[in-house]
C-alpha cells in the first residue's frame, strides 16, 4: 500500500509545461480582441495563480498594460467563498471591454463568476479548466476532470522520494 495525497488524481505541471501552455493560450487569443486589429486593451491577472500565465500571454501578445485583481477562494487545498482583496485600476477596467482576464485554472468557477460580475464584458481565459467551471471561461487550453488536483510548479519543491519497493 502506498501513501496517497488526499486527492484522487494528481496532474503535475512543470515550469516548461506552464510556459508552453500559456504560449498556446496567447496564440489562441491573438487577434481575437475587440480593439482595432483584434488587439486587447490590457491584461488583468487573477492573483496569485494567474500571474505567470498573464505575464507570458502579455509578452507574447505585446500587451504592455498589465494589472491584477487579487481574489482569495482557497484556504490551503479547501475552497471557500471567493472575495476580492485588491481591485485593478477603475479607469482602466470600465465594464471590462477589451480586457483580457487571465487565471491559471477555472475549477468550480466561483472566482471567475465574482470577477465576471464586476467586469461583464471582459474576456476570461485560463490555461486549464475543469467541467464545473467551464461555463465561466471564454478560452482555455486543457480540460481536466473535476476530481483532478493540479500541482503547479510554484507550489512544488524538488526532493528525494523513497523507492516504491526496497531501499537499495
Amino acid at each position: 500500500m502506498t501513501d496517497r495525497l488526499p486527492h484522487e488524481k494528481g496532474f503535475h505541471i512543470s515550469w516548461d509545461q506552464i510556459h508552453r501552455d500559456s504560449r498556446a493560450l496567447a496564440w489562441r487569443l491573438d487577434g481575437q480582441g475587440p480593439m482595432e486589429g483584434g488587439a486587447w486593451k490590457a491584461v488583468v491577472a487573477i492573483t496569485r495563480g494567474g500571474m505567470a500565465p498573464a505575464m507570458i500571454v502579455s509578452r507574447e501578445l505585446d500587451i504592455r498594460t498589465v494589472d491584477t485583481i487579487s481574489v482569495k477562494s482557497y484556504h490551503h487545498q479547501a475552497q471557500g467563498q471567493a472575495e476580492v482583496l485588491k481591485s485593478p485600476d477603475t479607469a482602466l477596467m470600465g465594464d471590462g471591454t477589451g480586457i483580457l482576464v487571465i487565471d491559471d485554472l477555472v475549477d468550480s468557477g466561483k472566482t471567475l463568476e465574482l470577477v465576471r460580475e464586476l467586469y461583464p464584458n471582459a474576456h476570461f481565459a485560463t490555461v486549464y479548466a475543469k467541467p464545473q467551471g467551464r461555463p465561466m471561461v471564454d478560452t482555455f487550453i486543457t480540460e481536466v476532470s473535476q476530481d483532478t488536483w493540479i500541482f503547479f510548479p510554484w507550489d512544488m519543491a524538488l526532493q528525494y522520494v523513497e523507492p516504491y519497493r526496497g531501499k537499495d
